[in-house]
C-alpha cells in the first residue's frame, strides 16, 4: 500500500525528536495496569515470562501480544501505556519478556536478539493452543518490532487467529540503525545502551564463566563490539555484520500476508534512511507505512493518558474485526 499521510502533530516541545524520546523514559508514569506473570517452558529447556493484563470484560476474545525493545521488559512505560489503552477498550494484552529480560538470568547461554523469531513463534503457538482468543494482534517496539516483522515475513504458517500487527519505531535495517546510533548526536543513548548491555553480560558471565570472560566484556567499547563478542556468536552467526544482515526485517516485508502497520517518525534519531521501507510498502498490499514528522523514538506524546501510537494501534486492530 502507499505510504499513509500522518496527522500526528504534538505540542511544541515534542516536535523535538530528542525531547520526545527522552520524556516518556524519564517522566511518564503509567498507572492502573495489573499484570500477572506466566512462565512458558521452551523446547530447548529455557523459558520466557509473559505478563498478562486483562480488560474489564472478562470474556474478551481479543488479545494483543506486545514485544519490547532493546534492554526492555514488560514493565516499561511504553508497554504499560499500550496495555492500559487496550484493556480500557475491551482487549486483553500480554507483554512478552524476551529471554533474559524478565529479571532472572535464563538457563541457557543464548539470550534474545533482533531476529529471534523462533521464540515469538513458540509463544504464539503456546497462546493459541492454551487460550481461546479468536482475534490476536501483535505490536512490537523498536527491536521487538524488527523481530515481529521478521516472524511475519519468513514464510512460516501464521495461525489464523493472528489478524494484524503494528511495529513502532522499527530499525528495519539493523546496520543502518546502528550507524545512526553511532553518530555524535546519539552519544548519550549509545553510552547508556553500552553500559546496560555490559552490565547484563557481566551478570551472565557469573553463570557462564567458560563462555565469557570479564576482560573480554570490559574491552567492549561499542555496540558492534558487544554484538561481535556475544550477540552474534551466542546465536549462531559468524559476526555482528552477519547477524545484522540476516536478521534485518526489511528483506522479509514483501512477503507479509496479514495487515501490518509500521509507524516510524521522520525525526527518530535511531533510524537511518534504509529504515523507512517506502518501496516495500508500495509493493505489498498488506503493508502500511506511516512516517509522522514527529515522535522521536517511541515517543509519540499526546496530552491525556494514551499516546498517539497507542491510539493508532488500537484503531488499526479494530478496523480489522
Amino acid at each position: 500500500m502507499p505510504v499513509i499521510t500522518s496527522n500526528y502533530t504534538p505540542p511544541l516541545p515534542f516536535k523535538n525528536g530528542h525531547f520526545s524520546t527522552i520524556f516518556p523514559n524519564l517522566l511518564r508514569k503509567v498507572k492502573g495496569v495489573v499484570q500477572k506473570r506466566e512462565r512458558v517452558e521452551l523446547d530447548d529447556g529455557d523459558f520466557i515470562d509473559l505478563d498478562w493484563s486483562h480488560s474489564a470484560n472478562k470474556k474478551s476474545n481479543r488479545l494483543t501480544i506486545i514485544i519490547h525493545g532493546l534492554e526492555g521488559n514488560g514493565q516499561r512505560q511504553y508497554i504499560l501505556g499500550l496495555a492500559r489503552h487496550l484493556n480500557q477498550n475491551c482487549w486483553d494484552s500480554v507483554a512478552l519478556n524476551l529471554r533474559n529480560c524478565s529479571g532472572e538470568v535464563n538457563r541457557l547461554y543464548k539470550s534474545y536478539n533482533a531476529g529471534a523469531s523462533d521464540d515469538l513463534e513458540a509463544v504464539i503457538n503456546y497462546i493459541v493452543k492454551k487460550y481461546s482468543y479468536t482475534q490476536i494482534s501483535i505490536c512490537g517496539f523498536s527491536l521487538g518490532g524488527n523481530l515481529m516483522l521478521k516472524y511475519l515475513g519468513e514464510g512460516r504458517l501464521i495461525p489464523s487467529q493472528i489478524k494484524a500487527a503494528v511495529g513502532v519505531s522499527v530499525p528495519c535495517d539493523l546496520y543502518n540503525s546502528l550507524s545512526e546510533i553511532n553518530k555524535p548526536k546519539n552519544i548519550i543513548y549509545q553510552q547508556r545502551f553500552i553500559k546496560n548491555l555490559k552490565a547484563k553480560l557481566y551478570e551472565r558471565q557469573q553463570v557462564f564463566s567458560n563462555e565469557l570472560s570479564r576482560s573480554d566484556i570490559k574491552s567492549c567499547s561499542s555496540l558492534i563490539d558487544i554484538d561481535n563478542l556475544y550477540t552474534s556468536k551466542a546465536h549462531g552467526y559468524k559476526n555482528a555484520i552477519d547477524y545484522y544482515t540476516k536478521c534485518s526485517c526489511k528483506q522479509f516485508l514483501q512477503t507479509i500476508k496479514i495487515p501490518t502497520l509500521i509507524i516510524n517518525a521522520k525525526n527518530d534519531s535511531f533510524l537511518g534512511e534504509l529504515c523507512y521501507p517506502i518501496n516495500e510498502a508500495k509493493k505489498n498490499k498488506n503493508l502500511f507505512l506511516e512516517t509522522p514528522d514527529y515522535g522521536g523514538h517511541v515517543g509519540f506524546y499526546l496530552s491525556g493518558k494514551a499516546y498517539y501510537n497507542e491510539k493508532r494501534a488500537l484503531d488499526f486492530f479494530n478496523t480489522l474485526q
